[in-house]
């Protein structure tokens, strides 16, 4: 079966946990009729379950033509828990993610095509030219073009912070959803899933998108989409805390707090809808995130449940 001939929509997770928990049974050996059957009334019971079982028997055929090592360890390992463990977090990040393994579109190739990249949890700082300084968060890539009329960073993924010097020719950052120009001056710009958030610390700046644009007075960021530039607002410093290898919460949710983690490790990191509210604070290194993990059942009312340390989910704190 290929995969581009199934439904690629996204899988509900709870939905693709229980096709997984299935795929791990089946390939076990030693499965009774009567589980086999349980499988099949499984399948039938639900539109949803359907099209989860054809797409994780699409991703399974495919799975051999990545070399990953993670790949490598669900495929090519013993069969015991370890390769469970590695194959169940595998096909669960894919399912889970709409299915859709490409080396081509992969954050490490898209890397290795650019001039300038960080790894997932790797900050890198770099002296440009012109003589500005340009650093780049987790998992950023940017291509780097200066010539005698402009200098442009083009951003292909992640977050940057320009400390840029003045000079005739104006420095442009350009992100899919459009372009900042700026003289000079200390910007920091990250791409989210629908538009880049910019923010401006010192100098001048200006947002392009679809013939609009929007001027930045230092303090203010606003957020960049194909078809918009949002009011501007208040930027918060605490959004630089990352080049002091810091990740500051004032009252953030959890969930959101997980998400912002997630971005500097590998793997599956969220949590139950039921405590995805409780507001957290604090200053944390982000050089060692398993700690930072590890101490939130002392800080909340949680517990951590790690399948492998790819795969981890905060849930509400057994009772009784």
């Amino acid at each position: 079966m290929n995969l581009s001939a199934v439904d690629r929509s996204r899988i509900a997770p709870a939905v693709a946990e229980q096709a997984v928990e299935w795929l791990v049974e089946l390939q076990g050996g030693d499965i009774s009729d009567q589980r086999r059957q349980a499988w099949q009334d499984w399948r039938a019971a639900d539109a949803e379950h359907e099209r989860a079982w054809q797409r994780i028997e699409a991703i399974n055929l495919g799975l051999r033509g990545l070399d990953t090592p993670l790949t490598l360890a669900a495929l090519g390992a013993p069969a015991r828990r370890s390769r469970r463990e590695a194959l169940k977090l595998l096909v669960l990040c894919a399912l889970v993610g709409g299915g859709a393994i490409s080396l081509r579109d992969s954050e490490s190739l898209l890397a290795l095509r650019s001039d300038e990249a960080t790894g997932v949890g790797e900050r890198r700082a770099l002296k440009l030219a012109d003589g500005s300084r340009l650093e780049l968060n987790t998992a950023s890539a940017v291509d780097i073009r200066f010539d005698a009329r402009q200098r442009l960073i083009e951003m292909r993924q992640g977050e940057i912070l320009v400390d840029a010097v003045s000079d005739s020719r104006p420095l442009r950052i350009h992100t899919p959803q459009g372009l900042i120009e700026s003289r000079g001056g200390r910007l920091n710009v990250r791409i989210l899933e629908r538009s880049s958030r910019v923010s401006l610390f010192d100098g001048s700046a200006d947002l392009l998108a679809d013939g609009q644009s929007q001027s930045l007075l230092p303090g203010q960021q606003a957020n960049l989409s194909p078809t918009r530039i949002g009011t501007p607002r208040s930027a918060s410093e605490d959004n630089l805390a990352w080049t002091q290898g810091m990740l500051v919460a004032s009252h953030m949710r959890l969930d959101d707090f997980l998400a912002e983690l997630g971005r500097y490790r590998r793997g599956h990191l969220g949590c139950d809808p039921q405590v995805a509210g409780l507001l957290i604070s604090g200053s944390y290194p982000l050089d060692n995130t398993e700690r930072i993990i590890a101490m939130l059942p002392k800080a909340l009312p949680v517990e951590v449940h790690s399948l492998t340390r790819y795969w981890v989910k905060v849930h509400p704190r057994a009772t009784g």
